[in-house]
C-alpha cells in the first residue's frame, strides 16, 4: 500500500479507538504573500499547524521523546511543528517558498541548489542602494532612449553563463558576516568579486511604455557623505551622477507607505492650491539660479495619507495652479530644461528567467539598466517554479491559511506524495497502552540512573575530602 493511501485511508473518518495517527513528514510549497518575511510566514505557519488535526499525530509523537529525553517541561508545553524554508524571498517578493516538515527540513538543501523561474519588472531611469523600489535612490539617469528593441538587444549579453556581481544588500556572507550587515551599519563594504552563475532562460514578456503603468522610483535619496561611496559602488557613471545631483535639493522624508507598492492602484489627486507645490515627488533646484525649474514628479499623483512634509519649488503666483507633470511642463514660462527630457513616467519591462543557484535577480535589473546607457531597479518579483513546485499547480495560498477545510486536504497531499517519492516508511503514533508502559520503563530506567549517579556522587566527594585532608599541600596551607 502507498503513503498516500495509508495516510487517506487514517485520516477517514472512522471511530476513535481505531483511527490510526499518521505522522506526517517532507515537504511543500506556499505561495509567499507581499511585504510578508520567510522567517514571518513560517512563524504563521507554525500557529495554523499547531490548531490543525493534520499535525496532532506529529505534535504527540515529538512531545513524548521530548519526555523520554527528560525536556524541560515548558519545553514540551511550548512545542511548535517543526520547520524550515529552502530558499529566502525578500519581503517585496512572492511567489514559491519551499517548506520543510520535520525531518523534511534536512532535504531543503538539494532545492537551494535546484533551478528556479522568475517574473521581475525592471524600471528603467533609476537606481537604489538595494537595486529595488524599497531602497533609497542614488541617481538618475535619461531613458528616453531606451526601447524595447534595446532592451530585447541587451538581454542577450545576460543569457548562458555568466559572471554576477552581487548586490551589497544580499546575504551572501563575506569574513562571516552577511553582506547587507555591513550595507545597514554604513561600515566598509569589503570587494567581492564576481561569481558564475547560468542563466538558462531569459524573455523579455511585456514591454511598458511611459504613462501605461504605475511603477514609480522610490521617493527617498541618498544622501550626504553616502551619495559618492554608492554611486562609486554600484557602477554609477559620473555624467548621470553630476546631472542628477544638478536636480537633488532638500532631502526629503521618506516612509514606506509612500513608496510604490503593486497592486495599489491609481491613487486620487488633489488640486493645488496656491500655498501648496506645484506636484507631488518633483525635486526642487539646489540654488536660486534654478527655483523655477520643475523637474519631472516620480508620480503625478498625490496619496491623501502621504504622512511626510515635502519642500517643492514655487511657481511665479501670476502662474495658474497646476495638478500634473504635463501642465507643469507646458504653463510655467522662463523655466530652464531639466538635465533629463523626461515623459511622465520612466518604460518598465516584464522579464521571465529560469537560473541556477546564486542568481540575483534585483542585480540583472541593475546591470541591465547600466547595458542599456541608462539606469535600472526592481520593481516586482514573482518566484514561479523552484524545483518540482509551480505556482498555479502544486502551490497552496498563504490566503487559504484561514481555511483549514481547504489547505489541509492539498498539503496532505502534498507530503504524502514526497514522502512516497523518498521511499520514508509510514509511522504512525503508538497507542496509550503501549505508550504508558514504555514511559514506565523509561522512568524507572531514569530512577536506578539517578540513584546510581547519587551513590558515584557520594564517593566523589568522600574521595575529595579525604585526599584534601592528607595532601601535603593542604598541610602547608
Amino acid at each position: 500500500m502507498s503513503v498516500a493511501s495509508s495516510i487517506k485511508r487514517a485520516t477517514m473518518a472512522t471511530p476513535p479507538p481505531e483511527k490510526r495517527k499518521i505522522i506526517c513528514e517532507g515537504i511543500f510549497a506556499i505561495n509567499k504573500p507581499q511585504w510578508s518575511s520567510s522567517a514571518g510566514l513560517l512563524r504563521d505557519l507554525q500557529e495554523h499547524f499547531s490548531r490543525s488535526s493534520l499535525f496532532e499525530p506529529w505534535l504527540e509523537s515529538t512531545r513524548r521523546s521530548m519526555m523520554l529525553s527528560n525536556s524541560k517541561p515548558k519545553h514540551i508545553k511550548n512545542l511548535k511543528v517543526k520547520l524550515g524554508h529552502g530558499g529566502t524571498l525578500d519581503p517585496m517578493a512572492t511567489g514559491v517558498l519551499i517548506i520543510g516538515v520535520g525531518k523534511g527540513t534536512k532535504c531543503l538543501q538539494r532545492f537551494l541548489e535546484c533551478t528556479k523561474t522568475y517574473e521581475c519588472v525592471v524600471l528603467f531611469g533609476a537606481a537604489t542602494d538595494s537595486y529595488d523600489a524599497v531602497g533609497k535612490v542614488v541617481s538618475k539617469a535619461g531613458y528616453e532612449h531606451v526601447t524595447k528593441e534595446l532592451v530585447e538587444e541587451k538581454l542577450a549579453q545576460f543569457r548562458g553563463k555568466i559572471m554576477q556581481k552581487p548586490s551589497v544588500f544580499s546575504a551572501l556572507k563575506v569574513d562571516g558576516k552577511k553582506m547587507y550587515e555591513y550595507a545597514r551599519e554604513g561600515k566598509d563594504i569589503p570587494d567581492v568579486a564576481a561569481r558564475p552563475v547560468e542563466v538558462e532562460e531569459l524573455e523579455l514578456v511585456e514591454w511598458l511604455e511611459p504613462g501605461s503603468h504605475d511603477f514609480a522610483w522610490p521617493n527617498g535619496e541618498v544622501d550626504g557623505e553616502e551619495m559618492e561611496g554608492a554611486e562609486k559602488l554600484l557602477g554609477i557613471r559620473k555624467e548621470d551622477a553630476k546631472a542628477h545631483a544638478s536636480n537633488r535639493g532638500r532631502k526629503r522624508s521618506r516612509s514606506p507607505e509612500n513608496d510604490h507598492v503593486e497592486g495599489v492602484g491609481q491613487q486620487p489627486k488633489i488640486p493645488r492650491t496656491d500655498r501648496e507645490p506645484a506636484m507631488s515627488g518633483a525635486l526642487p533646484a539646489p540654488d536660486a539660479s534654478t527655483e523655477n525649474t520643475v523637474a519631472p514628479a516620480h508620480d503625478a499623483s498625490v496619496r491623501k495619507d502621504a504622512s511626510e512634509t515635502t519642500v517643492e519649488p514655487s511657481l511665479p503666483k501670476k502662474d495658474p495652479p497646476v495638478t500634473s507633470v504635463e501642465q507643469a511642463e507646458t504653463t510655467a514660462p522662463g523655466t530652464s530644461p531639466p538635465a533629463f527630457t523626461r515623459t511622465p513616467s520612466p518604460p518598465a519591462a516584464r522579464l521571465r528567467m529560469t537560473v541556477t543557484s546564486g542568481f540575483y535577480v534585483r542585480s540583472l535589473c541593475h546591470d541591465l539598466g547600466l547595458a542599456c546607457s541608462s539606469l535600472g531597479l526592481m520593481s516586482s518579483l514573482i518566484r514561479s517554479r523552484q524545483g518540482d513546485y509551480t505556482l498555479g499547480d502544486n502551490v497552496l495560498e498563504a490566503a487559504d491559511l484561514d481555511k483549514p477545510q481547504k489547505w489541509e486536504p492539498q498539503l496532505q497531499k502534498q507530503l504524502a506524495e514526497f514522502m512516497e517519492k523518498e521511499g520514508w516508511k509510514v509511522e504512525e503514533v503508538e497507542d496509550d497502552e503501549d505508550w504508558e508502559s514504555r514511559k514506565k520503563e523509561a522512568m524507572e530506567q531514569r530512577r536506578e540512573g539517578d540513584e546510581g549517579l547519587k551513590a558515584t556522587l557520594c564517593l566523589v566527594r568522600v574521595h575529595t575530602s579525604t585526599y584534601s585532608y592528607y595532601s601535603p599541600k593542604a598541610w602547608v596551607e
